[in-house]
C-alpha cells in the first residue's frame, strides 16, 4: 500500500475516534434521551394492561445488583448487555403482542443504536472487569431467560407480551435511576 493510502486510513481512524469520543462525552444525556423515548414508545406500541391479564402476572426478579457497582464501565456494559438482551426478546414471534408496528419497529431502532453506541463508548479492559462483567452477564442472563421462557410457556400470547412489556418497562426505569445515579 501506498503513502497516500496509509494517510486515508490514519484519517479515517482519526476521524471516526474523535467522533466516537465526543459521542461518548454526551452519552448520559443520549442515554436518558433514549430511555425516555423507549419507555415512551412502549407505552405507544400497546393500549392499557388488559385486565384479564393480572392472574398470569409474574415476578422475573430483575437483578438490580448490577446497576450498582461503583465503577462507571461495569455499569455502562450491564445495560449493554441489557439492550442487548432486550433488542433480542423484542426481535422474535411479535404475531399475538397486536402492538403497533411502527412504534415496535422505532423501538428496536432505538435499541439497536443505544447498542452500538454502548459498544464504541465501553472500553475494554477485559482483565480488571472480567470477573464482575461475567457475574452480571451470567445474572442478566438467567433474568431474561426467564421471561423469553415465559413467552415460549405461553406460546407468545397476548398477555404474555403485554406482561413482558411492563416487566421491560420496569427494567428500563431501573436503568434510568442507575444512569442518574452514576453521573450526578
Amino acid at each position: 500500500m501506498n503513502t497516500f493510502g496509509l494517510v486515508q486510513i490514519g484519517l479515517i481512524l482519526l476521524c471516526t475516534t474523535t467522533m466516537s469520543s465526543l459521542n461518548c462525552n454526551h452519552l448520559p444525556l443520549q442515554q436518558r434521551k433514549a430511555i425516555e423515548n423507549s419507555l415512551q414508545l412502549l407505552d405507544k406500541m400497546g393500549k392499557k394492561f388488559p385486565h384479564r391479564c393480572l392472574r398470569e402476572k409474574m415476578s422475573f426478579r430483575f437483578p438490580e445488583q448490577v446497576l450498582k457497582p461503583k465503577q462507571k464501565e461495569t455499569v455502562k456494559m450491564a445495560i449493554e448487555e441489557i439492550f442487548q438482551h432486550i433488542f433480542y426478546i423484542f426481535s422474535k414471534n411479535l404475531t399475538l403482542a397486536a402492538w403497533d408496528g411502527a412504534a415496535l419497529e422505532q423501538f428496536q431502532n432505538g435499541l439497536y443504536h443505544q447498542i452500538e453506541q454502548l459498544e464504541a463508548c465501553v472500553t475494554k479492559k477485559q482483565t480488571q472487569y472480567f470477573w464482575i462483567k461475567e457475574i452480571n452477564r451470567l445474572k442478566l442472563k438467567k433474568y431474561f431467560q426467564k421471561i423469553d421462557c415465559f413467552l415460549k410457556d405461553k406460546k407468545h400470547n397476548l398477555c404474555s407480551w403485554e406482561i413482558s412489556r411492563a416487566e421491560i418497562r420496569r427494567c428500563l426505569q431501573l436503568i434510568d435511576k442507575a444512569v442518574r445515579k452514576l453521573y450526578n
